[in-house]
């Protein structure tokens, strides 16, 4: 692995660099630049040394951004004279790689665009890597090797599609704990008090995601299997069919990568 500097110390670069040090890389390998003392406090955990601005005795050859979008464009303007030679990769949301290009005045920037998702905290994140033409294999193997230490990748084809990745996986995690809500609030109003519930309820998303993802089946046919005509679970896939719930989860996901291209323009 080579030096690899991260640029903001929040929980996504927390979980992705705990699994990197996890997955036996040492921590010498990576430096961390973000003002915060909570930052500094959390890189401390790991062993790796956070600094308020670029260090002088650290020279990276992967620069990955982890800061929000709104701060991107200054970010890049202040560190552009040290990300010549770099491989740049940035897990912000509608940020192009045409705006990473510009704002740091390397307009043949090595870049890859990444969409990652919360349950990357606890090494089950799933995360979506789009790479320039000009990313080597050497440069796609290694931010494969950076994602995968912290859950599943899917290699993009087209820049577009990381719009698609945030609409299904990047706000997917926010849809299942809706799901997971709505579900807790029934177990309750069936009897079961708040723990019971969440139990029930954090049991079942967990067993139901493991089974579907270890089984060859499909998830129409991992439904069907669970499902006898006239018994209690085809009753209530009844009702979430007749209230239009399948229609719902799919206009959310439209609104959704909608919004990810608004945010992508906005930023110009």
């Amino acid at each position: 692995m080579q030096n690899t500097l991260f640029i903001g110390g929040g929980n996504m670069a927390f979980a992705i660099l705990g699994g990197l040090i996890g997955s036996g890389v040492s921590a010498s390998t990576f430096h961390v630049v973000d003002p915060s003392p909570e930052a500094a406090a959390k890189m401390s955990t790991l062993n790796i040394q956070c600094t308020t601005d670029w260090p002088s005795d650290f020279t990276p050859e992967i620069v990955v951004l982890a800061v929000k979008p709104q701060m991107m464009q200054s970010v890049l303007n202040n560190q552009a004279a040290h990300l010549s030679r770099a491989l740049i990769i940035s897990i912000a949301a509608g940020v192009s790689v045409a705006q990473i290009q510009n704002w740091s005045q390397q307009g043949n920037a090595r870049v890859v665009r990444c969409m990652p998702n919360t349950p990357a905290l606890v090494s089950q994140g799933i995360s979506g890597l789009f790479f320039t033409s000009n990313c080597s294999v050497e440069d796609r193997n290694i931010a494969q090797q950076i994602f995968s230490s912290c859950g599943e990748v899917l290699v993009l084809n087209e820049e577009d599609e990381i719009n698609a990745v945030t609409a299904i996986s990047g706000s997917g995690p926010g849809y299942v704990f809706f799901l997971m809500e709505a579900l807790a609030e029934a177990a309750k109003n069936l009897g079961f008090n708040e723990s019971q519930a969440n139990l029930l309820v954090s049991q079942t998303f967990l067993g139901a995601a493991t089974l579907a993802k270890q089984s060859d089946d499909s998830f129409a046919t991992l439904r069907e299997k669970v499902t006898s005509k006239g018994g209690t679970t085809f009753a209530g896939l009844e009702q979430l069919r007749a209230l239009g719930v399948q229609d719902a989860i799919n206009s959310a996901a439209k609104a959704a990568c909608t919004r990810a291209v608004e945010l992508q323009k906005g930023a110009k």
